[in-house]
């Protein structure tokens, strides 16, 4: 039994030397502390010895118990010490890592807001596909094929008979193909020209357009429509004028321009949207009879838009995702 006990120790304090963390201590306490583990099959064995061996059994297997306890509790100690020192290295007195929210994009923002200001003057809005039949987006707007108008698009076709839409005017065409007048809509929406890229152009961008058609409707309503949007989305006292200009589509035609003045830069009338009169041949088109009812369209950039509100002067970091640039609206 005392060789048994010895050979214990020694088993013990080689499996002691593998001990890297507390998991692995505590296994260790169990093997040979634990309720059956060595140290108490020791003890039931130690029952069964002759009585004149106990005193001398005994004493070696306390000893080896009081060991094994000593060891277990040094180590356990130098564990929760080194514990409490790595706990010291966080101060928790330091405020939390803020976490960042994101936000909608601004062409997104500008967008809604557009939106918002046309629903509350009566328009509904209306989306359309954006790869489109050369008849809607060219022909039915009075862009024969031979129109030197088209010239003024660079499209991206597909075959001869389908393209990525240039604008968002088709879905003019679909609404007033599929509905009878009064038509009030805008069409917001992505639409392409293969454009060299630049600061001032890009081969995708968005548009807004809005057609209005009725009995009556009158330029002055145009006029009126257009500066109460400028107004608000521009401010109060936004300056503004009109100017005479063509589109293959309207008659009369116009555009729409805006005083801009960057701070500590000289002031120059950029131009925001072209508008005008539905064309009596686009009506022809839709199966509308022009002697009965009038309208008007107008259209705007997105992009160019919003460049000129929060002054900004390259539209490519509008499509850069720069985080430094999106987050300061």
């Amino acid at each position: 039994m005392i060789n048994k006990i010895s050979e214990t120790r020694s088993i013990f304090d080689n499996d002691f030397l593998q001990i890297s963390d507390p998991q692995s201590l505590e296994e260790l306490r169990i093997k040979y502390l634990g309720r059956k583990g060595i140290i108490q099959q020791l003890f039931d064995e130690f029952k069964e010895i002759p009585r004149d061996e106990k005193k001398v059994v005994g004493q070696a297997l306390n000893e080896l118990k009081n060991y094994i306890q000593s060891r277990y509790e040094e180590l356990k100690a130098k564990f929760e010490e080194e514990k409490s020192k790595q706990e010291l290295l966080f101060d928790v007195t330091l405020p939390g890592r803020v976490k960042t929210i994101g936000s909608k994009h601004l062409i997104t923002q500008t967008l809604n807001e557009i939106k918002s200001i046309f629903k509350s003057l009566g328009f509904s809005v209306y989306e359309g596909p954006e790869i489109e039949s050369d008849y809607n987006n060219f022909e039915a707007l009075n862009f024969p094929a031979d129109h030197p108008a088209r010239d003024m698009q660079d499209t991206f076709f597909i075959n001869e008979n389908f393209l990525l839409r240039t604008h968002t005017s088709p879905v003019q065409i679909r609404l007033m193909k599929s509905m009878k007048p009064p038509i009030r809509a805008i069409m917001p929406g992505k639409v392409y020209r293969n454009e060299v890229i630049s600061a001032k152009s890009y081969c995708l961008f968005h548009q807004v357009e809005g057609l209005y058609v009725d009995k009556d409707v009158t330029f002055a309503e145009l006029k009126g429509t257009l500066v109460a949007f400028l107004k608000q989305f521009f401010g109060k006292d936004v300056k503004y004028r009109f100017r005479a200009s063509f589109f293959p589509f309207t008659d009369p035609s116009a555009e729409l321009d805006v005083w801009w003045q960057p701070k500590g830069k000289e002031g120059r009338w950029l131009e925001v949207l072209g508008c005008g009169m539905v064309d009596p041949n686009v009506f022809i088109n839709v199966g509308i009879d022009p002697e009965e009812y009038v309208g008007y369209a107008f259209g705007m950039g997105i992009e160019r838009t919003a460049m000129r509100k929060y002054g900004i002067d390259d539209i490519r970091i509008l499509f850069d995702s720069d985080i430094r640039f999106l987050s300061q609206f």
